[in-house]
């Protein structure tokens, strides 16, 4: 297979795709035998239309790893203890970096230009968190002092960004703790503009959590745009099964690195697919999940605009970390 990451065309994507369809129906045993039992013949495979995607549950019972490869590292799902998380197993970490570094690039800019803060206290509270593994690595590749991370301590981080008002800054905050600081930042304040906000990048990576009143993305980005005197709040789209990030920079509109692309399907009918602007569930081509499952049928709700896609809920309580809220 060429590498994923030199992806230029929809006709190279196309390639990959079946490349990677054909390698894993043969090297990942759930994989294949879900293909069968859905009694698809893989000569009949081609086009993005007729691959088969498989049901994101299924990470939570099996092992979906490629039979050539081991694998130490594994990210976890967030959950109670009572719950059955999903595992994804990570045969190369290698991959995940390259990844997560291109896709940054791609739609923020070179990590290396920004102070990295992560204000994600429910992540940190708990092992293997692939969003964890994602911002400590472009701390490593920011390699600037600043870099660190905030549980609670909101008047650390309120000071701290008044000493970096003069640099480019990252915050990463789930969304119950970055409304938590909100409040934290305009009580010390009392009404006084805050002026660290500049050169302050704000990215969402979803997630209530029950932490607070469920409310819908574009809600939830009003809110944290009048609170951080921005037009633009940017978020991130990822999940435990991933090893690709979407970016959007504004409006709950997502986009796609070349090696990722976001599928709506019809909510009845697993092969059928929504026209643009219609909601369906959302399935994922990510081409980095070379050795697991590129494939997922997840429990999203989304539509497609253009080449963009939004982010609507969830059809039930499936952990992901690009949204956690209810239809817009």
């Amino acid at each position: 297979m060429e590498n994923i990451f030199n992806i230029q065309t929809e006709q190279d994507f196309l390639k990959a795709s079946l490349e990677m369809f054909r390698y894993q129906y043969e090297n990942v045993e759930i994989y294949r035998k879900f293909v069968d039992y859905l009694k698809i013949s893989p000569e009949t495979v081609n086009s993005l239309e007729t691959i088969p995607f498989l049901p994101i549950e299924m990470f939570k019972n099996h092992q979906i790893l490629d039979k050539n490869k081991t694998a130490d590292l594994f990210f976890q799902s967030s959950g109670t203890t009572k719950m059955n998380l999903s595992k994804h197993w990570i045969a190369d970490e290698k991959i995940y970096e390259e990844s997560i570094y291109k896709s940054f690039k791609q739609f923020i800019g070179k990590p290396e230009d920004f102070i990295f803060l992560g204000l994600l206290p429910s992540y940190l509270e708990r092992q293997n968190s692939s969003l964890i593994y994602m911002v400590d690595y472009l701390m490593k590749k920011s390699a600037q002092p600043e870099n660190g991370y905030f549980l609670y301590n909101h008047s650390d981080l309120f000071n701290l960004l008044n000493t970096l008002e003069d640099k480019k800054v990252i915050l990463f905050g789930v969304s119950f703790a970055l409304l938590d600081f909100l409040d934290y930042c305009h009580s010390e304040k009392n009404g006084e503009p805050l002026s660290f906000l500049e050169n302050l990048v704000v990215i969402e990576t979803g997630g209530m959590k029950g932490r607070k009143e469920e409310m819908t993305k574009g809600e939830l980005l009003k809110i944290l745009q009048h609170g951080f005197k921005t037009d633009k709040i940017y978020s991130e789209y990822s999940m435990t099964e991933l090893l690709s990030q979407a970016y959007s920079l504004g409006n709950n509109e997502y986009e796609c690195p070349g090696w990722m692309k976001i599928m709506v399907r019809n909510a009845e009918d697993p092969f059928a697919y929504e026209k643009e602007g219609r909601t369906g569930a959302i399935n994922i081509i990510d081409l980095a999940n070379i050795h697991s499952c590129s494939f997922i049928a997840t429990q999203d709700l989304g539509k497609m605009i253009g080449k963009k896609f939004q982010v609507l809920g969830r059809i039930d309580h499936s952990d992901i970390r690009g949204c956690s809220l209810l239809v817009s």
